[in-house]
């Protein structure tokens, strides 16, 4: 911008300087618009309205996602020079940039301002709706629609269909493309991805199956769901079709769904493959989002050390990046090295709430109650973060554990906020961990109120009742929650072996290897208890009338169950289906038992094998008769 830009700018006229700036809005950064700005603003153009040079900056602007610069000239811009491609430009402005609910206002006003609106305006409500999940405007909008005459165009359909996908309305999202004349790739891609995540991932392969065209969103979409679920081999067949038969590419979209879903299934196979490919595919110049996803997947998959190994490597770290990395030793009980990184962190990129989520997480899973203390009474005043009921629920579990329920209760009643049921589960599970009846009782109480259907703190309490000897009122809250039809939450564990999971449940005897599994169990036993291995029953809790049994064939009963646990036939499983020596990964919908934490213990050592838990909470490394939480968790 060298030249002198009040003499270029006069010479022009108003519809070449819209130009400019359309061209500017495609292919210039931001900081080029801002001096074009600047410039109409010195040499006066600006300020005539008839000019309609702020509607051309307006959508420079909101094509470069600066929201305030996009409203300010919005409000400034008469309403009798604004038609509905501005409205809907800012909008759908909103609608990107996280502020969907904002668009939705927009709309309302443009409305009452008695503008017609266009399939475009009708487009950037639905993607409001469907952001929010507000299907009550969404509902409204369909029912407007229809009297518009803009039913038929494809695009709106495709918003209306993903809208009710994402409110969870997949049979209002197939009426609306079971009455569309045109389907585009889009539309068949919407309705798979919901009949995939709603219905099942056989219906989604049907839907795949008859799709007339295939685009990479519906190859991830039906990829992920097989992961996802566990098909980890109509996986990798799925995918090997997708790049060496089709020969399409996966993109960094592709990469991280897929990374993030091999993350939460626990699929290291299908995550390394990823891995690879990135580096055959992208070098060393791997985007930064596929590197977070890889570390993240590595982390959650139980190699954390791999997942070091990414981040080490990574050229450019942003927050996102080193939340995932501290989030993820924090999930292994290594809150000594969380607290050893975090101040690299703060040279190279600025933490956020996250950020302190994970390192108070990180404390509470290693026992540095003093450290948390520091950094949750610092978090306003040296960081500027006010606490969110986040950081609050961290550090209840963090005194709950180390023993110091009287504080943890305190700091709820201080709390700016009402405390959830993640607070109050916190305080509840430090109750059970130390005896506390009395105040369980009571913590027990205002949960019912906030989350009345959750058996889980039910069966908490009632467990504490039996372990005291009060087995009437153990019976008394399991009859309550039989009554309402209240079930408990089986425990289930899930292990890879030979690119499949295999799910087990406690006493489950529904696998087609069962018979192997329990010959497996019973030798298992038989070395455990050569290495003095005590069954612990406390874990174990039979309630309901006396049937008569003498106190040996109840505790034979009771040692039995234990000995059947989910995560015991798991790790029978893996040993006789692993080749010997290799670690074995399984993965537990609830928290393990203590029971079975101790017994892996000993197998660890006794088969010489790694085993990695992951629980609802964290990951639980055995090797050589130890834990990686030193038996705090």
């Amino acid at each position: 911008m060298r030249w002198p830009i009040n003499f270029a700018f006069s010479s022009l006229s108003a519809h070449h300087i819209r130009l400019l700036l359309r061209a500017c809005a495609r292919h210039s950064p931001l900081d080029l618009g801002k001096k074009l700005h600047a410039a109409l603003i010195t040499s006066g153009l600006l300020a005539s309205p008839n000019s309609f040079l702020g509607n051309a900056l307006l959508h420079l602007y909101a094509a470069r996602g600066s929201l305030l610069y996009a409203r300010k000239l919005f409000d400034e811009i008469p309403n009798s020079h604004k038609d509905t491609a501005d409205w809907t430009t800012l909008m759908g402005c909103f609608a990107r940039h996280g502020s969907p609910a904002s668009g939705l206002r927009l709309f309302v006003e443009m409305r009452r301002e008695g503008l017609g609106v266009d399939d475009v305006a009708f487009v950037c409500v639905f993607n409001a709706c469907a952001r929010l999940g507000n299907v009550e405007v969404g509902l409204g909008s369909h029912g407007s629609l229809e009297k518009t005459g803009l039913s038929s165009s494809v695009k709106v359909c495709n918003a209306v269909m993903d809208m009710y996908v994402k409110c969870r309305m997949l049979s209002e999202a197939r009426q609306v493309f079971e009455t569309m004349e045109e389907r585009s790739v889009v539309s068949w891609t919407v309705i798979l991805d919901g009949v995939v995540n709603l219905e099942s991932v056989g219906s989604g392969r049907a839907v795949f199956d008859e799709m007339p065209e295939r685009n990479e969103v519906a190859w991830t979409i039906m990829i992920v769901g097989y992961v996802g679920n566990g098909f980890i081999r109509e996986g990798f067949l799925l995918l090997g079709e997708m790049v060496f038969g089709c020969g399409l590419r996966l993109n960094y979209v592709t990469l991280c769904s897929t990374l993030s879903s091999s993350a939460q299934s626990g699929d290291l196979m299908m995550g390394r493959w990823v891995h690879v490919y990135a580096l055959k595919t992208m070098g060393k110049k791997i985007d930064i989002m596929v590197e977070t996803a890889l570390l993240d997947m590595y982390a959650k998959c139980g190699r954390v050390d791999t997942a070091m190994k990414v981040f080490e490597h990574m050229p450019l770290r942003n927050v996102v990046a080193w939340n995932a990395m501290l989030s993820g030793l924090a999930m292994h009980g290594r809150g000594k090295a969380v607290l050893d990184l975090f101040p690299n962190m703060v040279n190279e990129a600025k933490p956020d709430d996250l950020t302190f989520t994970s390192l108070l997480s990180a404390c509470s899973h290693s026992g540095l109650v003093e450290e948390g203390r520091h950094y949750f009474h610092n978090l306003e005043l040296v960081y500027g973060i006010t606490p969110k009921i986040e950081h609050y629920a961290c550090m209840v579990d963090l005194l709950g554990r180390a023993g110091h329920l009287v504080e943890a209760e305190v700091l709820i009643k201080k709390m700016p906020m009402p405390p959830n049921e993640v607070v109050l589960g916190s305080l509840l599970g430090s109750c059970s961990i130390h005896g506390k009846l009395q105040l369980g009782e009571r913590v027990l109480t205002e949960l019912v109120q906030l989350d009345p259907q959750n058996t889980e703190y039910h069966i908490l309490l009632s467990n504490m009742y039996a372990l005291e000897g009060k087995r009437d009122k153990a019976n008394s809250i399991r009859h309550v929650l039989r009554y309402r039809g209240i079930r408990k939450v089986p425990g289930i564990s899930s292990v890879y072996a030979n690119g499949q999971v295999h799910q087990f449940c406690a006493g489950d005897k529904s696998h087609p290897q069962t018979t192997e599994v329990y010959t497996t169990l019973d030798e298992l036993i038989r070395r455990l208890r050569l290495a003095g291995y005590v069954p612990n029953t406390a874990c174990q809790v039979f309630l309901g009338c006396d049937t008569g049994k003498s106190n040996a064939d109840e505790l034979e009963e009771i040692e039995q169950a234990l000995f059947s646990h989910s995560e015991k036939l798991a790790v029978c499983f893996g040993l006789m289906s692993t080749r010997t020596g290799s670690p074995l990964f399984i993965f537990k919908n609830l928290r393990i038992c203590l029971d079975c934490h101790s017994a892996i213990k000993i197998v660890s050592n006794i088969y010489n094998r790694e085993i990695v838990v992951r629980d609802r909470n964290r990951f639980h490394c055995f090797k050589q008769g130890s834990c990686s939480c030193s038996d705090y968790w």
